[in-house]
């Protein structure tokens, strides 16, 4: 998995923001589903703790023998996340709304400008730790890239039902 890998998905991310009005970004296609504002801000979110997680394992060797656990193994191996929907947790009921769309703009650049200097620290580092992930088990820094494309390419299929209801609504 590369940075040029992720660097296309979140490219991806972000031209599509571009498409949306501030309207289109908080209507919500069900009191309980979120808003494409509301995705955007959630790929944001773990986007960055991905991050601060890839700068832990570029930092020392903790872990560095511990392994992911099968399923994590196997998502790895497919390179993607099982085909379903997935429950988050109940945080994902507290995803604030975007003030505005640059705003969403903004983060998303920097989450790529950020990525891309945590793959570069990659390169150049001796250590090889892991950090522990919450249901996966151990993963190092390319790992923890990999998982972050993969994770952003997981929900394309939710904003493409949030794309469905946005049109069917006009």
């Amino acid at each position: 998995m590369s940075i040029e890998h992720f660097n296309h998905t979140i490219d991806t991310w972000i031209a599509d923001l571009q498409r949306y009005s501030i309207d289109d970004l908080r209507a919500k296609p069900s009191p309980t589903s979120w808003s494409m504002g509301q995705l955007y801000k959630h790929l944001i979110s773990e986007t960055q703790f991905y991050i601060s997680r890839m700068k832990v394992c570029v930092l020392r060797n903790r872990n560095s023998n511990k392994e992911m656990t099968p399923e994590g193994k196997q998502m790895f191996h497919n390179n993607s996340f099982p085909d379903e929907r997935l429950q988050g947790g109940p945080s994902n009921s507290k995803i604030p709304q975007p003030v505005n769309k640059e705003e969403l703009v903004e983060e998303f650049m920097d989450l790529r400008r950020v990525m891309n200097e945590s793959a570069l620290s990659m390169k150049e580092t001796v250590f090889n730790g892991k950090a522990k992930h919450p249901g996966l088990g151990y993963l190092n820094a390319s790992e923890w890239l990999q998982f972050a494309d993969m994770h952003m390419r997981h929900h394309l299929r939710q904003k493409k039902r949030i794309d469905e209801y946005l049109i069917s609504s006009r």
